[in-house]
């Protein structure tokens, strides 16, 4: 490593990437890591005896703790949660803040990160007692009238503006509260590190050293992480393998909906979702987001299709919309979507064509999930199919169905698992029927004011729809 003296000691100099915190002698165009162009930055680490020996003592006292055991012989003891009364994030979260976690969230500026945990916090500071607030970003005038704009704010809710990681950890030993919500990991710095707060080395070893703490005192800590232009959590990717749960909050910033989703979580499941209305009074949990994501769907409108979709163990109905117009003769078509991938309706577009017959080689396709909710699982294929069989023939799909079903690239249509569950929110809503598999009706338990179409191919599957409409 390269070093030079100056007057505040010894220096040493490296280049970090900031995509994945790997380090370099030298900088170079492309990461030797994780090949990301233009990613590495230079930074300057001063190194004393005095920092080695705090860090060599952290990791010794930790190391003297630990013993081998057998794994047959360990007593599960049951994990501790704060319950924030929030039921969208505890649902989220797997029943609520586990004791001892560290919690990364993420999410574009405006989004509501502030407000939600602002949320948070006020509601387990009422139940279980202080709560402190960290702020790095704005003061604590700032904090005073988000909270005003709120409602009723705890007594135990405690408030820090401060940038300095050892006068935080101080605070934290001496209030010791049950949460910490420090907003953001990005603006807090170590003194003994000569790197800019917001640098790999500065975000890695604040956050790594706040694990300890959480760690060793049993507090829940959650940090505020800001994202890069494409959405993802900025700073080294080491820093989402230290934490217990990344969460992202979505949504456009000029509408009211916003999406909690967590992509990892040691203590819960990661398919869950969380869904919130922005207001003045801060953000609403929707109970019934179905009814929401389909309150403005038109009717007897060509290319829109209503599936039921399951977001973790909770269905879903979502509107997906399609339009297809010729193209302008010049190049290629273009195969635009949002809130699908695009590849996987390009592979659609191919199934038409082939096992169908529609021309649409040279139309312009354009699919959309209302409401801004994405959707990863393949259930929703036959009722992308639909809808852009609709749009294409111009004839709508019958407003009170339903379309659920994986399609195959022989146009087959294949079963999707929780078909119990999608059906009885579809049934709440009002819908009275559904086309799905053929394989999927057995043992399905049915009202008879609801009609259940059971297709083998997408042929069939269009000759109904279509049909009812």
């Amino acid at each position: 490593m390269l070093g030079f003296v100056t007057g505040m000691g010894k220096i040493r100099t490296k280049f970090v990437c900031q995509q994945c915190g790997g380090e370099s002698l030298k900088w170079v165009g492309k990461c030797p890591h994780c090949d990301a162009w233009n990613s590495l930055v230079e930074e300057f680490e001063p190194f004393s005896v005095k920092t080695e020996s705090r860090v060599s003592q952290r990791f010794a006292e930790i190391e003297a703790e630990q013993v081998p055991v057998r794994l047959n012989e360990i007593l599960q003891e049951p994990q501790e949660r704060l319950e924030t009364n929030i039921n969208e994030v505890d649902r989220v979260l797997g029943g609520g803040f586990v004791l001892g976690s560290l919690v990364l969230l993420g999410g574009e500026p405006g989004i509501g990160k502030s407000t939600l945990l602002l949320q948070c916090g006020n509601a387990i500071a009422e139940r279980y007692g202080v709560v402190l607030y960290v702020s790095a970003e704005e003061s604590v005038n700032q904090i005073k009238l988000r909270a005003d704009r709120l409602g009723s704010i705890s007594s135990n809710l405690v408030v820090l503006s401060q940038t300095n990681l050892d006068k935080i950890c101080s605070q934290i030993q001496q209030i010791n509260p049950k949460l910490v919500i420090v907003d953001s990991i990005q603006t807090i710095y170590n003194s003994e590190l000569a790197s800019a707060p917001g640098s790999v080395s500065q975000v890695r070893e604040c956050a790594t050293q706040l694990m300890y703490l959480a760690k060793g005192t049993g507090i829940a800590i959650i940090l505020v992480g800001h994202v890069t232009k494409d959405g993802s959590l900025a700073g080294p990717r080491t820093l989402e393998h230290l934490v217990d749960t990344v969460l992202y909050l979505e949504g456009e910033r000029f509408h009211r909906h916003r999406i909690l989703r967590s992509v990892k979580n040691r203590f819960g499941s990661t398919n869950e979702l969380g869904i919130f209305e922005m207001r003045e009074k801060g953000l609403i949990e929707v109970t019934n987001p179905s009814e929401i994501l389909l309150s403005e769907r038109p009717k007897h409108a060509s290319g829109s299709v209503v599936v039921p979709s399951m977001e973790g163990t909770r269905p879903i109905l979502v509107e997906i919309q399609a339009l297809t117009s010729p193209g302008s003769g010049f190049g290629i078509p273009r195969r635009m979507a949002t809130g699908v991938d695009v590849r996987r309706v390009s592979l659609l577009i191919a199934v038409l064509e082939k096992r169908i017959g529609l021309n649409l080689a040279g139309n312009d396709v354009f699919v959309n999930v209302a409401g801004g909710v994405k959707i990863e699982e393949p259930a929703v294929d036959l009722g992308i199919i639909l809808a852009l069989a609709s749009s294409f023939r111009n004839r709508p799909v019958c407003a009170n169905l339903v379309a659920i079903g994986e399609v195959g690239l022989s146009g087959e249509v294949r079963s999707v698992n929780f078909i119990d569950k999608r059906i009885q929110e579809a049934i709440h809503l009002g819908f009275t029927g559904a086309v799905m598999a053929q394989s999927n009706l057995s043992g399905l338990n049915l009202i008879s004011e609801f009609t259940v179409y059971g297709v083998q191919t997408v042929a069939e599957a269009l000759e109904v729809a279509l049909m009812q409409s």
